[in-house]
């Protein structure tokens, strides 16, 4: 083993917010890093599942990424999905890896617990990351995917971050054409940012004078219970309520700058059917009893157009790692350990089983109220749209620090060993027309 060699090597699957992360504070302790990720681009979600409106954040979490990705240390395949395209058992036990670190995020949308919901997808029933990435394109003329209409009125199923996105797009898109039936046109982007009330004023208008219902959101638990901001599991009675009037503070906010409603303690219950199309929900009242939510004898319909189901999003099963239910099977939840690869860990959303940015961080960085007020769009004007930057604390260092202790406890990789495993990155890399550099990698693909 030459001076230079590496001591350990480890391949991390996913190379978006969590996954860079990592592969940073590896390769910094002097451990060769392979980032495998399934699309051409390393930014995950950040990419299309965020509302375009979050330029700021994508533009910032995108320098961050590239720059980790790049360091010296760390190798990027793109094009390349895990289970697939390379047996999981074979990148684990048969490339040569001393780790591996699964940090591939959720992708899939939780299914709505209605029973026979799956026979109306877009028949008046639409899931949100469809949705979001649907809106991101609908002026792209090469977009060939479907673009789900966006009808004043929709009824969202959901809570968080995420439903909260979800509504706006549909209040911000449907005040964007109500102004533009008088003649006003307004960039989404900038609604998004002044609000809808100060949008209107401007031009001597109000919210009832354009005659939108706007946008409900139907959340199983209290208003104070949505998870904004989360409480940390040391936290005793008086910051668990501070931080819960900071959840109140902040919803109310955002309801009344981008006009959405909550409405709490609603559990779906059954779809109203019309005409083989879903034309309503009828949910069932819940109550909370210390952390349970416990459904009662009480139901009440809600029709509208269209209902969004935003309830998260989970984990896609990789062929070879056990599931149980929506998750992956871990002996160990804080690490992400799997109990018949000992050598694997896992961070981020693959974890945590939500698909939002901010989830991913929350698993693998501090996040600042001001950075959530930010996401929701309602922090003061003066402390701009980008926000803080969004930096890792101790969690990351503690899974790098355990994988680096795993890696180095190993016997370390011979030369041969080394010089086989980069050779079998490389013709990857080449089969997919990697060029070796991410940031011409990049370029051509934003050039093409």
């Amino acid at each position: 083993m030459t001076e230079s060699q590496p001591k350990a090597t480890v391949a991390i699957v996913g190379g978006a917010t969590a996954g860079a992360e990592v592969a940073a504070r590896l390769a910094e302790r002097g451990i060769q890093v392979v980032v495998f990720d399934q699309n051409a681009k390393p930014f995950g979600k950040i990419e299309d599942g965020l509302p375009r409106w979050h330029e700021g954040l994508r533009n910032k979490e995108y320098a961050n990424i590239q720059k980790k990705l790049s360091l010296p240390l760390v190798e990027f395949v793109p094009n390349t999905r895990i289970g697939e395209d390379i047996a999981f058992s074979d990148l684990v036990q048969e490339w040569g890896f001393t780790s591996v670190v699964l940090a591939n995020g959720a992708w899939r949308d939780r299914p709505l617990p209605i029973e026979g919901s799956e026979r109306y997808i877009n028949k008046g029933l639409v899931y949100q990351n469809p949705f979001v990435i649907a809106f991101n394109h609908q002026d792209d003329s090469s977009w060939s995917g479907e673009i789900p209409e966006i009808i004043d009125g929709s009824i969202v199923v959901g809570g968080g971050l995420a439903s909260i996105d979800v509504a706006k797009i549909v209040t911000l898109t449907c005040t964007q054409r109500a102004l533009a039936e008088r003649n006003i046109h307004v960039d989404i982007v900038k609604l998004e940012i002044k609000g809808i009330p100060k949008t209107l004023a401007a031009h001597d208008l109000n919210w009832e004078e354009l005659g939108l219902e706007g946008c409900t959101i139907y959340y199983r638990r209290r208003l104070e219970d949505m998870p904004l901001i989360e409480i940390p599991g040391d936290a005793d009675e008086a910051r668990v309520e501070k931080i819960r009037k900071s959840r109140l503070t902040m919803l109310n906010k955002a309801s009344e700058k981008f006009k959405l409603k909550v409405e709490p303690l609603s559990a779906p219950d059954e779809l109203l059917i019309e005409n083989e199309s879903v034309a309503g929900i009828r949910f069932r009242r819940t109550q909370i009893e210390g952390k349970r939510v416990i459904s009662t004898d009480e139901t009440y319909e809600r029709r509208g157009p269209v209902v969004l189901s935003s309830i998260g999003s989970i984990p896609e099963p990789i062929e070879g790692i056990s599931m149980k239910g929506e998750l992956i099977d871990y002996s160990d939840w804080d690490y992400g350990r799997l109990e018949d690869y000992p050598t694997v860990f896992s961070v981020g959303n693959i974890v945590t089983g939500k698909g939002n940015i901010v989830a991913s961080r929350k698993h693998a960085s501090s996040v600042s109220q001001q950075a959530i007020e930010v996401y929701l769009g309602i922090a003061d004007e003066e402390e701009g749209q980008d926000g803080p930057p969004l930096a890792a604390d101790s969690f990351t260092e503690e899974l790098a620090a355990s994988v680096s202790e795993h890696a180095q406890g190993q016997p370390p990789i011979s030369e041969a060993g080394y010089e086989s495993l980069m050779n079998r990155v490389t013709r990857r890399q080449q089969e997919v027309s990697y060029t070796g550099s991410l940031d011409s990698w990049l370029q051509g693909l934003t050039a093409s």
